[in-house]
């Protein structure tokens, strides 16, 4: 058998690999390409060497998107990933209606983006008349915590299905064994679960980072990066 997958694992191999290169390596090198070109279509480029890159860093507004977008990916990528293992935690324990809950969570994940924006606006501004103060278009830090909201509450539901399928898989045998050893819930989740969804956690992280770097829509229609471009995140400064 050992023979036989050494001499035929390119045939298995082949599909996933060109699959890989035709949908993520080919893409990426030509975004790469297009990066030095100015373009309108793919098709009509022309090469300009680095002058989209000298333009971009001596342009105020891209530096100013750029540690906007850092600040709030460090803010969402963390409390998306700490309510969606807490949640996740919550779901894996034996309580009824489970699964409803599960779905529940997830059900803001298969909004469009811009839907999102455009409700989570709404429900904003109406919490903020109430208190007295300006519009979210106005308010550069409601702005900024208001997308902070809105991604938790369209990510959460998606990272806690990760987290289930991790949690799910570890052993119960390591679980009771360290019961029987005396250790307390918080030991067993620190000492036993966690270092056994580290799988889980790692995609999440990955999954929420580049969510936040690349995000357009939701900020698009919330925010529209205003007040005078205060709110806006890469890729809509891009």
């Amino acid at each position: 058998m050992e023979k036989a997958l050494q001499r035929w694992f390119p045939v298995f191999v082949l599909p996933t690999l060109a699959a890989f290169i035709i949908g993520f390596i080919w893409p990426f090198c030509q975004g790469l390409y297009l990066s030095f070109c100015r373009f309108t279509t793919i098709n009509n480029a022309s090469w300009v060497g680095i002058d989209n890159y000298i333009n971009s860093f001596s342009d105020a507004s891209f530096g100013d998107s750029f540690w906007f977008t850092v600040a709030f990916a460090v803010v969402s990528t963390v409390l998306i990933n700490v309510l969606a293992f807490a949640v996740a935690l919550a779901l894996t324990r034996s309580i009824r209606g489970t699964n409803v809950f599960r779905t529940v969570f997830f059900m803001p994940n298969l909004i469009g983006g811009i839907v999102l924006g455009y409700i989570w606006q709404i429900l904003i501004n109406c919490l903020l008349s109430i208190v007295g103060q300006p519009l979210l278009n106005l308010n550069t830090p409601a702005g900024y915590w208001g997308m902070i909201i809105l991604m938790c509450w369209q990510q959460v539901g998606y990272m806690m299905i990760i987290y289930v399928a991790g949690l799910q898989n570890v052993p119960p045998e390591l679980v009771e064994a360290a019961q029987i050893d005396g250790a307390t819930s918080w030991q067993t989740l620190l000492w036993v679960k966690l270092p056994m969804v580290m799988p889980s956690i790692t995609i999440c992280l990955f999954l929420t980072i580049t969510n936040s770097f690349k995000l357009f829509d939701q900020n698009l229609s919330l925010t529209g990066g205003e007040p005078a471009h205060a709110t806006e995140m890469l890729a809509l400064n891009i």
